[in-house]
C-alpha cells in the first residue's frame, strides 16, 4: 500500500512522503487501516519494522480532529526520541508535549497539548493526582508493551492500562511489542486486534563465531584469525563501510573492548569530525577517568555505552554513531531496549550474565532477539548480520536451537508481588478508585494478571497489604477503607509506602536526636526506592569504622548483630549515603568514581533519586515534624547541586553549577551582588566560562 492511498489528511501524507516514506511495509499495511479506524490493536513485529509509524499516524490523525493521545513509553531516553519524532508534525498545527519526572504535579498545562509523550511512571502519577484532562484522552499508545514482564516497570504499566480500560472503556489502545510467544494474550486482554509478523525491512542473517570462523545459517563461512576473533569480525564490516554493535555483559568489558578496537580503527574514520565529537563529550560533564577513556576511544572511531556514562555522554555517543562517525559501539544490553540505533553487524559476545542469587544465568531469548534486531540499517544496508559468539561446538548447537531458531519467551504479569500490590493498592484507595476489599479484587480482575491466572491466588497478599496500610495509618476503617492524609500524600509523592513509613519514622526520631547530614542521607538511602551501591570486600572495614563513629547520627536503628542480609543492607545504605555526602561536600566526580567504583552516570542517578526522596521527606515533615523541614531542605538543595552551603546563592543563578560556583567563590565572589563589579572580559577569562556565557550570567545581575 502506498502512503498516498491511506485515508488520512493530505498534509500528513505529504509530510510522511517528505521523510522518504512512499510505501508502507507489509505489517504497517495490515495494521494502519485498523488503527486509523479506531480499533484496539496489538502490533507485535520485529525491531525496525515500522511499529512507531502506525502509532504516529493514528495520534496525528486524532490530533487534527481535536482529540488527545497519551503516548506511553518505558524509558526517558525513548520518550525523548518519540517526542522528537512527533515534533515533526507540529507544522500541521498540532502541539506535542514531553512529560517525564517530577511526580508530585498534576501538570494541568498538559490539557493544552494534543499528543503527550510520557513514561509509564509519569502517566501513573498523573492518574494519582486526578488530572482531569486525562478523561479527554481518546488514544493510548503503549510502546514496548512486552515490558509488562519486567518486575520493576511491568506492574505500573499493567495497572495503568487496566485503569484506562475501566476509566475510558471507549478510548482506543494501540500496544506496540517486540515479537513474543504470547502477544495474542495481550491482545485478548485489551480486547484488541492482533497483528504479528516476522517481516523485516532489511533481511537478517544469523550466524555464529567460533575460534575465528564466522558461520551463517545459510551455509556461508568466513575465516578470521582466531586470536583476534571479534576484532576481525568488526573490521570486516567497517572496511566495507558498515558499522558494528557489540553487546557484552559487563561495563568493564564494554570499555576494554572499545579500547582494543580503537587500535585498528583510525585509518577508516573521519578524524576531524571525531575530534569535534570528542570535544563535545569532554565538555559535557566534569572530567573523570571514565570520560577521558571515552574521549580517547571516540577520537579513534569507537565508543562504549553503559549506565556509568551520563545521559549527555550517551546521547553524544548515539549521535556520533547515527552520523556514521563512530564505527563501532560496545554496549551492555540496555542499549537494545528501544533506542533506534541500527548497525550493519551486531555481535553478541556474551549469552550469560551474573545474577547475585543464581550465578551466571542465560540471557533470555527475547533480549538476545532485541539485540540482534539492531542489525541492518534501513536505507543503507541490503542486509543485517547478527553474530552470536560461542565457545565450543556444543554451545554452537545450543545457541542455534535456543536463540537463533527458538521463539522468544512468553511474558507474564509481575503484579502479584507484595511490593507491587502495596504501592498500587494504596494508589487505588487514595484516588477513590476503590474503597473495599471486593473493589480491589474486582479491579485486579481487569488486569493482565487475572487474565493469565486466578485472583484468589493473591488474596492473602492483598490482605497482608491492607493490614500493613491500616497498621501504619495510611488508610483507616475496616472495609470500606479510606486513605488518610498520610496515605494520600504518600501516593502523590510516588514512593513505596514502605519508604514513606521509614521516612516518617526517621522524622519522628529527629525529635530526640540532633539532625545531621549523614543521618538524613542514611534514612533516604535505606528506603526500597533508593538504588543502593554494591559492597566490595574492601568496603567493609571503612564502613564499619564509619558506622561506629556515627552511631548516634542514625535516624533508623542499625542491625543489632553483625553479618546477615540486614547487616549487608545497612552497610550498602551507608556506602550510598557516604557517596552523596562526599558529592555535596564537593568531592570531584573523578575522585568519587574511583573511591566508590562507579561511573558518573551512577553518581547522577543516585543524586536524582536522593533529590526526590529528600523532597518527599520534606513533604512528610510538614505532617509529622515541621521543625525538621528546613534542615532537610538544605540537605536536598546541596545534594541536588553537589555543593557546600557557602555556594547556595551562586548556584541559584542560571548557568552556574558546582564547578563554576567554586571558581567564583575562590575569587572572593560570594553572591550575585559581587558579580556586578565584574566586566564581561574579566568573567570570560575565568576557567569554564567564555564570552557568551559571561554575557548571559552578567545579564542576570544588571
Amino acid at each position: 500500500m502506498k502512503v498516498e492511498d491511506l485515508h488520512i489528511d493530505q498534509r500528513v501524507k505529504e509530510l510522511i512522503m517528505g521523510q522518504g516514506i512512499e510505501t508502507l511495509y507489509p505489517p504497517q499495511e495490515d495494521a494502519a487501516p485498523k488503527a486509523l479506524e479506531g480499533e484496539n490493536l496489538v502490533l507485535a513485529i520485529p525491531t525496525a519494522s515500522g511499529k512507531s509509524l502506525v502509532a504516529y499516524l493514528s495520534a496525528v490523525t486524532r490530533a487534527l480532529m481535536g482529540q488527545k493521545t497519551l503516548y506511553i513509553v518505558p524509558l526517558r531516553a525513548l520518550a525523548m526520541e518519540k517526542y522528537d519524532d512527533l515534533k515533526e508534525f507540529e507544522t500541521l498545527g498540532i502541539k506535542v508535549a514531553l512529560s517525564v519526572g517530577d511526580y508530585d504535579k498534576s501538570d494541568e498545562e498538559l490539557m493544552l497539548y494534543d499528543i503527550i509523550v510520557a513514561t509509564s511512571e509519569k502517566a501513573d502519577s498523573l492518574l494519582r493526582h486526578k488530572s482531569h484532562w486525562l478523561r479527554s484522552i481518546e488514544l493510548i499508545v503503549a510502546d514496548e508493551v512486552h515490558l509488562i514482564h519486567d518486575p520493576n516497570r511491568g506492574p505500573t504499566l499493567e495497572v495503568l492500562l487496566a485503569r484506562f480500560l475501566l476509566m475510558k472503556p471507549d478510548a482506543q489502545i494501540i500496544a506496540l511489542s517486540a515479537t513474543i510467544q504470547n502477544s495474542i494474550e495481550l491482545a485478548d486482554w485489551l480486547g484488541a486486534a492482533h497483528i504479528t509478523s516476522d517481516w523485516r525491512p532489511v533481511d537478517l542473517r544469523y550466524g555464529t563465531l567460533l575460534k575465528g570462523e564466522l558461520a551463517f545459517i545459510n551455509g556461508e563461512k568466513r575465516k578470521f584469525t582466531a586470536s583476534k576473533n571479534i576484532r576481525d569480525a568488526v573490521m570486516d564490516t567497517v572496511k566495507d563501510n558498515g558499522q558494528a554493535l557489540i553487546f557484552v555483559n559487563t561495563r568493564r568489558s564494554t570499555q576494554s573492548m572499545a579500547r582494543d578496537l580503537a587500535k585498528c580503527m583510525e585509518e577508516h574514520v573521519d578524524r576531524e569530525e571525531l575530534e569535534k565529537l570528542a570535544n563535545s563529550i569532554e565538555h559535557s560533564a566534569e572530567s573523570t577517568h571514565l570520560s577521558r577513556e571515552l574521549v580517547s576511544c571516540v577520537k579513534k572511531g569507537t565508543a562504549f555505552h553503559n549506565a556509568g556514562l551520563t545521559n549527555a555522554q550517551r546521547k553524544l555517543v548515539e549521535r556520533g554513531f547515527k552520523a556514521g562517525y563512530i564505527k563501532c559501539i560496545t554496549a551492555t544490553p540496555t542499549l537494545a531496549a528501544g533506542i533506534n540505533l541500527p548497525a550493519r553487524r551486531v555481535i553478541v559476545r556474551d549469552l550469560y550474565r551474573y545474577d547475585a542469587n543464581y550465578g551466571n544465568t542465560p540471557i533470555p531469548v527475547l533480549e538476545v532477539k532485541q539485540m540482534c534486531g539492531r542489525a541492518g540499517r534501513p536505507g543503507y544496508d541490503p542486509y543485517g548480520e547478527a553474530i552470536l559468539r560461542v565457545r565450543n561446538s556444543g554451545e554452537r548447537d545450543m545457541v542455534m536451537e535456543h536463540y537463533i531458531l527458538g521463539e522468544p519467551e512468553r511474558v507474564y504479569s509481575k503484579l502479584g508481588t507484595e511490593p507491587a500490590l502495596r504501592t498500587h493498592t494504596l494508589a487505588l484507595l487514595a484516588t477513590g478508585a476503590v474503597s473495599t476489599r471486593q473493589d480491589i479484587l474486582d479491579f485486579i480482575d481487569h488486569t493482565f494478571f487475572s487474565y493469565q491466572g486466578d485472583v484468589y491466588t493473591i488474596e492473602s497478599v492483598i490482605d497482608k497489604v491492607l493490614e500493613f496500610l491500616v497498621k501504619e495509618e495510611m488508610v483507616e476503617g475496616q472495609d470500606p477503607y479510606t486513605a488518610t492524609i498520610f496515605g494520600k500524600r504518600t501516593s502523590d509523592l510516588y514512593i513505596d509506602p514502605l519508604s514513606s513509613v521509614m521516612l516518617r519514622d526517621a522524622l519522628l526520631e529527629c525529635e530526640r536526636k540532633s539532625i545531621t547530614d549523614i543521618g538524613i542521607l542514611h534514612a533516604v538511602c535505606s528506603t526500597p526506592d533508593m538504588l543502593q551501591l554494591y559492597l566490595r570486600k574492601k568496603d567493609y572495614e571503612w564502613l564499619e569504622i564509619k558506622a561506629s563513629k556515627r552511631l548516634s547520627d542514625f535516624l533508623l536503628e542499625p542491625p543489632r548483630s553483625y553479618g546477615g542480609v540486614d547487616y549487608e543492607f545497612f552497610l550498602s545504605s551507608l556506602k550510598t549515603a557516604s557517596l552523596l555526602s562526599d558529592w555535596m561536600n564537593e568531592m570531584s566526580e573523578d575522585e568519587l568514581t574511583i573511591k566508590y567504583n562507579v561511573g558518573p552516570g551512577d553518581v547522577r542517578g543516585r543524586v536524582e533519586l536522593a533529590d526526590w526522596l529528600l523532597y518527599s521527606m520534606t513533604q512528610l515533615g510538614r505532617l509529622f515534624l515541621p521543625t525538621a523541614v528546613k534542615d532537610i531542605r538544605l540537605v536536598q538543595t546541596r545534594v541536588r547541586s553537589g555543593i557546600r552551603e557557602e555556594l547556595l546563592e551562586l548556584v541559584a543563578m542560571e548557568q552556574i553549577g558546582r564547578r563554576r560556583a567554586r571558581t567564583l567563590f575562590n575569587r572572593n565572589i560570594r553572591s550575585p551582588r559581587d558579580l556586578k563589579a565584574m566586566s564581561i572580559e574579566e568573567l570570560a577569562h575565568l576557567p569554564g566560562f567564555g564570552k557568551v556565557l559571561a554575557e548571559r550570567i552578567l545579564g542576570q545581575v544588571h
